[in-house]
């Protein structure tokens, strides 16, 4: 069908469409921009209240412990359990430790309160993933800027270093910094993997800011007589956020990932402490009889990396400004209804 055989109403309706869409964007910052976007995302909006609710929930009910060498932070929580406790254990016709009101979760074989367990393991994990997210933001951008904006010898050396850092699986720089420093505790090793965890961000640092040295505020910038640093920290970085908070969202799910797989294969958290990835390697074996134990661990695994993704999809969606909103049909007829009688057709 060619252009001048259109239907007149399609037209109509991709035009109201978007008007609607100028109206809703008028006088609008940039910043207001970015968060109507992301609240119009409605899987990411409550993924990110999802997130907070569990983040709250886990520490004030487990509180707040960082085992780093020889001073311990302990902040005890509302929960009346801690993971060390052994009250009574609560029998049931398949095995021992079934949920109760009084231990929700149920007991591990040893008798300890497993909600207790599953609270100080989701404390632990959030707080590997938190670490990993600011040290692998840190230091993927400050590599990204640099090699992106000075370019030749120092982009060539920082990205095949870069280059030699990601040919190394991921798992096994993890297993053999867990291994070393894994007894240290969770702050630790949640530093030391987040020294390796920048090298896929500084890839895309690097790629905005070879677009945005060569754009006209830049060279505004240089004949103004502005240092490189400030043309780095002042005029490029703040446009390449966007690219940046979204990978760093997105860094936090693989970082909870990550952790619990090292600690699922021995080399993460380890014992007296506890994460969700050791809790589900040391009960395996009790899925058939006391699948709880294998259960619950999982599923907050699943759901805190799962709200995390949807988090970065929302973000991502709000700092692209090629993405548009889906106007319903309801929004479009209310539009169409309200607007004002063309005087030339009377």
């Amino acid at each position: 069908m060619s252009e001048n055989n259109q239907n007149p109403n399609a037209v109509d309706a991709a035009d109201e469409e978007r008007d609607l869409i100028a109206k809703e964007t008028v006088g609008l910052s940039q910043g207001q921009l970015i968060r109507k976007r992301f609240l119009n995302h409605k899987p990411a909006v409550f993924s990110l209240f999802f997130l907070i609710f569990v983040t709250l929930f886990v520490y004030s009910a487990s509180g707040i412990h960082l085992n780093w060498g020889a001073t311990p932070i302990t902040v005890q929580g509302w929960w009346p359990y801690t993971i060390t406790d052994i009250p009574e254990t609560v029998f049931c016709d398949t095995s021992v430790g079934c949920p109760t009101w009084q231990h929700p979760f149920g007991q591990d074989p040893l008798g300890r309160d497993y909600f207790a367990l599953v609270m100080r393991g989701a404390e632990q994990s959030i707080v590997v993933m938190l670490i990993i997210g600011f040290f692998g933001g840190f230091i993927g951008t400050v590599v990204g800027a640099i090699s992106g904006y000075f370019r030749g010898w120092v982009d060539a050396v920082l990205m095949r270093f870069t280059d030699f850092i990601i040919t190394i699986p991921a798992i096994i720089i993890g297993a053999v910094i867990g291994f070393r420093v894994g007894n240290l505790g969770v702050v630790p090793l949640a530093i030391y993997l987040g020294l390796f965890s920048w090298t896929g961000l500084s890839r895309l640092v690097r790629g905005e800011f070879l677009s945005l040295r060569e754009r006209e505020f830049v060279d505004a910038a240089r004949v103004a007589g502005a240092s490189n640093r400030r043309i780095i920290f002042k005029h490029i970085l703040p446009n390449a956020m966007g690219v940046i908070i979204v990978s760093v969202t997105l860094m936090l799910s693989g970082a909870i990932l990550l952790e619990t797989g090292l600690s699922y294969i021995g080399f993460g958290v380890q014992a007296p402490d506890v994460s969700l990835g050791s809790l589900i390697s040391d009960y395996q074996d009790s899925f058939t009889v006391s699948p709880w134990l294998f259960y619950w661990p999982g599923v907050l695994i699943i759901l805190i990396a799962l709200s995390v993704n949807f988090i970065g999809d929302g973000l991502r969606d709000a700092f692209d400004p090629r993405q548009r909103r889906q106007i319903s049909r309801k929004e479009l007829l209310k539009a169409t209804f309200k607007k004002p009688a063309d005087p030339t057709q009377n």
